[in-house]
């Protein structure tokens, strides 16, 4: 139009150029947001590395070792059962609860001068890790328990006595040789747990499912609980399978198979809810475990106390086995166990070759579902069922 005057441009600037520089004044400002955010993704992976590594090494460390035991059993190597041929990866761990008063458990009053086991436990794991046994050794059992050394270095003679007397004046070591002696099975590892331990794992699961015919009312045993079913605490787990008079005839048999069906229902809770899966409810659990863990120095890690979970997570429930060594009252004194033979030498012979161990129900005359029909096992290598549980039963209905 008249009067105005066109715009001048550049010959040699185009519209291509004006974004071309645009876009190079931007790539600087996207490299270093770039960087920036790598960074902060690198320091983010540090920080959860650290922690995770933090972590594992607070578990790892909580664990005590006990090398003592090792260095108590070398002078006796030879006279120690060797593995039994053929059985590969089988292992046998003796798991042994303290009634140590110290670190915590006083409020179980005190026992001067002496830490018994007040829980003995032969666990058996199979080669083919397709199964688990867990065999009870009672308190009271009269058993040839080998020449030892007491806890304060002096020597002890070999004697006839009830196996709690091994730990209690003799320690883990004694222990161990006590029952090779009786069972000719070679220990490959051992654990001790105490009283503090075990209540503080009950609670980090959320506590444990049990079943009680009748109210009870125990002030030893600390115990004040309905009839029913119902889920207790770690306090009350504690007395549950500890207290022998406020339940039941107040047998030993009684309270043993009380803890069996009570394990039964600890490792079904823990497999239930996920636990192993979940790392936020993984580490209170794995924390109270290790805590209360004094272990040999084969299973004194958290890297080979996990391989070993590992190894028996995909045990069916129903092949994870809970019995009593056979016995029956002591006849010079009714108040203790003998052996029966040769029923004990059976299962022994049985676990040392790692073969199939049927179990039958301890309430009833049920047998193991896994174990009656025809199976890879076989009913007749299984032979006679022992009394027991497996840990897929009901804790009332135990089917």
């Amino acid at each position: 139009m008249r009067g105005m005057t066109p715009a001048v441009t550049d010959p040699g600037t185009t519209d291509t150029d004006s974004d071309a520089s645009a876009t190079a004044s931007t790539r600087p400002r996207r490299r270093r947001r770039l960087r920036w955010a790598a960074l902060a993704t690198s320091g983010l992976l540090l920080a959860v590395a650290a922690t995770g590594w933090s972590l594992y090494k607070k578990l790892d460390a909580n664990i005590r070792t006990d090398s003592g035991t090792a260095q108590a059993l070398a002078p006796y190597e030879m006279e120690r059962p060797a593995p039994a041929e053929g059985t590969g990866e089988a292992r046998n761990i003796l798991l042994l609860g303290s009634d140590n008063r110290g670190d915590g458990n006083g409020a179980w009053g005190r026992d001067e001068g002496s830490e018994r086991s007040d829980t003995t436990i032969l666990l058996h794991i199979a080669a083919d890790r397709r199964s688990a046994t867990a065999m009870s050794i009672p308190r009271d059992l009269m058993v040839d328990i080998p020449d030892c050394r007491r806890r304060d270095g002096s020597p002890a003679r070999a004697q006839f006595a009830q196996f709690n007397w091994a730990f209690q004046n003799g320690g883990a070591a004694c222990a161990i040789r006590t029952v090779e002696k009786m069972t000719d099975v070679r220990i490959d590892h051992h654990l001790v747990v105490d009283f503090q331990g075990f209540t503080e794992l009950v609670d980090a699961v959320g506590g444990v499912e049990v079943c009680l015919a009748q109210p009870v009312h125990d002030r030893e045993a600390k115990l004040d609980l309905p009839a029913g079913r119902q889920t207790l605490d770690g306090e009350d787990a504690l007395g549950y399978v500890r207290a022998r008079h406020g339940l039941g005839n107040g047998s030993d048999t009684q309270r043993i198979e009380r803890q069996q069906r009570f394990l039964g229902s600890l490792v079904k809770k823990v497999r239930s809810n996920g636990v192993l899966l979940n790392p936020a409810k993984a580490y209170p659990v794995l924390d109270a475990a290790t805590s209360s863990l004094t272990a040999d120095s084969g299973l004194d890690s958290l890297s080979e106390l996990y391989e070993l979970t590992r190894s028996v997570r995909d045990i069916p429930q129903d092949h994870i086995r809970f019995l009593t060594v056979p016995r029956q009252p002591y006849e010079p004194d009714i108040n203790r166990d003998a052996l029966v033979r040769p029923a004990a030498d059976e299962l022994f012979t049985k676990l040392r070759q790692d073969r199939p161990i049927r179990v039958e129900n301890n309430g009833g005359d049920k047998k193991d579902k896994s174990e009656n029909a025809a199976t890879e096992e076989g009913r007749d290598e299984a032979g006679q069922p022992y009394r027991g549980t497996t840990a897929d039963r009901d804790i009332c209905t135990n089917e």
